[in-house]
Formats: structure tokens, C-alpha cells, sequence
């Protein structure tokens, strides 16, 4: 079966919100990519509103109407959104994607952390080359929960944390998951980390209480836990020595940051904030609005974003010709990377987001 065979023909419907700064930059490349991976008509992809220079422009930053049509697709690619000179009047930067993901229950964040031979890497260690992990972020409660909603006074500021039994179950399920079609991959042992910080907060203890509950359920793989800032450590230390991390929002926001450093680079990092119905696949870099129009920005964490993203609809849909052009489309990225011939300008290089993509699709073939 491929895409196109899907409901009696009809390609897939991609909700697609282009961002803010070099966010559309990034985007057209890997929309031409995704097409010639899955085929001219897998995909229907359908621009949206939303971000911060809409919010700029209209006083809206996510249009009610772009939220239900994006409900309504089967998938949703994003780009970078915000601006730091558009902010909210609570002074916090305008951020469509963390609407999108309370609005959808987007609890599981994915964070790929991947080393490719030749990849930049500030780590000097021939093991580098085989990091292969992924980090698992709740994406809906811990110290996000109260996002919008903090109680601010002159004297003092409180936002909670918020850790509930059916969230962490979900996303505990969802490592063990991922863990499992891993193995089957050969790309990990099938062993799930819950990082907390369950020595000094109680809520931290029942999250991981509950994590060895839901392990029990998964007798074939292995599971254990560690402190967030042991974590942070044996990440730079033994990264490698990693298969599937899952911890909450906060601290997955942080060291998602620390496994794209590992990469060289935000540029290189993609990730998916994905529910029971909905996802959501998006670069985890900024906007950077000082290299807009300049065509340095590097957009293969995009493109591996929509790799992500093919795998997603390939295996929701029983359309392994999507899942296997995610694949390919991952794999080609990671050749150009390691190739060093197209290297942007955040990786040492001097090669255009244009000059990268065309890098990629030689080699998607």
C-alpha cells in the first residue's frame, strides 16, 4: 500500500504553518523533499496562519479557524515560530505550538538525539559516532502546565507543576513502545529511563512510582531511572550508553537542548509532539530573524522532522511505503550530513539552505 492508496485514493491532508524568520526558508525545501520521497500525490499539503508575525499584523497568533482545520488534518508540519521583538502583554514570546499542543493533548514530545559518521560533534570520542537515543518529553503537564495562567504579584510569582496517574501512563506506554520498534530496528537494547528528580520532590516519586508500574506491563524490555542532573552528566559523558529517555516537560525542554548540542547544533535536531489522535512534527530551532533571507539557515532539522512525520502516517495509516520513505528520506539526510560537502553555516560550512537540500535529495534518489 502507499499513501496515495489510502481512502480510495486520496493523499493524505498535511496541515502545514510555515513560522516566523527563516521558518518558511526552511519549510520549502523540505515540502519539495517530502514529495519526491512519498510521491507527487501522498500528501496534500495546505498552508495555515499562525505565529508571531500574524499575531503582529491581526492580534491573533493562532486563528480559531487555522486550530480546526489543523484538528481536522492528518498530520501537521511546523516550523519555527516567534519573534523576540512580538511578545504576549504577559511579556512571554508568542508560541502557536505549545496552543497546538494543549489543544490536541499532545503529551509525547520526541526528541531524536542522532551522530552520524562525520557529523559535527563537540564530543572527541570515535563513539560519538553511533549516538542513537531518543528523548521522550511530556509535552502537556509538568511546570507547563500553568503556561498563561501564572499567579504574579509584586512580591512573588507561582506556576505549578502538574503530574497527573493517566498522562504518565500514556506516555510511559508510549516509551516502551517506541523502545520495543527500536529493538526491532537494531538501533537499541529496549531499555526506557525515566529521568526525574523523585530524591527530593514527592510529585517526582509518583511519577516514577508509576513509571515501574507500567513496566511491569512490558516484561520484555528493561527499564530504570536516574536524576535529571545525573542525566545531564552521563549525557555528555556516555551518551552512546543511551536508548530511550522519557522525563517531564521541564526538564525534557532542557536536556533536548543538551542532545541537539550533541549534534552540533539545534539546526540538526528534529522532533513530534504526538497524542492518540494528532500530531505534530517541528524543528526544534528558533526563528533566528538574523539570518532571514540571507540563505544560511540550515534546514535539515525540518526535513527530518517530515521524515518523522512519514513514519508517524505510515504506520497510523498500514502504509509502509510512506513509513519506508520516512526512511529513506532520514537516511538521505544523514548521508549529506556525514558527506561534509554541503555543510551550512552553523556546522563550520559555507553552504546554502538550497546548496543542503539539493545535497539531500541527490542521495534520496
Amino acid at each position: 500500500m502507499t499513501g496515495s492508496d489510502l481512502r480510495g485514493g486520496a493523499p493524505l491532508h498535511v496541515a502545514v504553518f510555515e513560522g516566523d524568520g527563516i521558518g518558511p526558508e526552511v519549510m520549502a525545501p523540505a515540502l519539495s523533499l517530502l514529495r519526491k520521497a512519498a510521491g507527487p500525490r501522498a500528501l496534500d499539503f495546505e498552508a495555515l496562519p499562525a505565529g508571531a508575525g500574524h499575531y503582529a499584523a491581526h492580534g491573533v497568533s493562532l486563528p480559531p479557524e487555522a486550530l480546526e482545520t489543523a484538528r481536522g488534518a492528518d498530520a501537521i508540519l511546523l516550523s519555527a515560530m516567534g519573534l523576540p521583538d512580538v511578545r504576549y502583554p504577559d511579556g512571554t514570546e508568542i508560541a502557536p505550538q505549545i496552543e497546538l499542543r494543549m489543544a490536541l493533548d499532545l503529551y509525547a514530545g520526541v526528541r531524536p538525539v542522532t551522530v552520524r559518521p562525520g557529523q559535527p560533534c563537540p564530543l572527541r570520542d570515535e563513539r560519538a559516532a553511533g549516538i542513537d537515543f531518543v528523548l521522550i518529553r511530556e509535552s502537556t503537564e509538568g511546570l507547563f502546565h500553568s503556561h498563561g495562567r501564572a499567579d504574579v504579584t509584586e512580591t512573588e510569582a507561582r506556576e505549578t507543576l502538574l503530574i497527573t496517574r493517566a498522562t504518565s501512563e500514556r506516555l510511559f506506554d508510549f516509551a516502551f513502545d517506541l523502545a520495543a520498534r527500536r529493538r526491532a530496528q537494531d538501533r537499541g537494547p529496549g531499555r526506557v529511563t525515566c529521568v526525574d528528580k523523585a530524591n527530593v520532590f514527592a510529585a517526582f516519586a509518583f511519577f516514577r512510582r508509576i513509571f515501574h508500574e507500567r513496566a511491569a506491563c512490558h516484561p520484555g524490555l528493561a527499564a530504570d531511572a536516574a536524576y535529571v542532573d545525573a542525566m545531564a552528566l552521563r549525557m555528555v559523558r556516555e551518551p552512546w550508553s543511551l536508548d530511550v529517555l522519557v522525563t517531564e516537560n521541564m526538564f525534557g525542554d532542557i536536556l533536548s537542548d543538551l542532545g541537539a548540542g550533541l549534534m552540533g547544533g539545534l539546526g540538526f535536531a528534529p522532533s513530534a509532539d504526538i497524542g492518540d489522535d494528532h500530531a505534530v512534527f517541528q524543528p526544534c530551532h528558533g526563528t533566528a530573524p538574523d539570518i532571514m533571507g540571507t540563505g544560511a539557515a540550515n534546514p535539515a532539522a525540518m526535513i527530518l522532522s517530515g521524515a518523522l512525520m512519514l513514519d508517524w502516517l505510515g504506520r497510523r495509516h498500514d502504509a509502509p511505503a510512506l513509513a519506508e520513505a520516512g526512511e529513506r528520506l532520514r537516511l538521505a539526510v544523514g548521508a549529506a550530513i556525514g558527506s561534509g560537502e554541503a555543510r551550512t553555516r552553523d556546522a563550520g560550512g559555507t553552504a546554502s539552505t538550497e546548496e543542503f537540500a539539493r545535497a539531500v535529495e541527490d542521495r534520496l534518489g
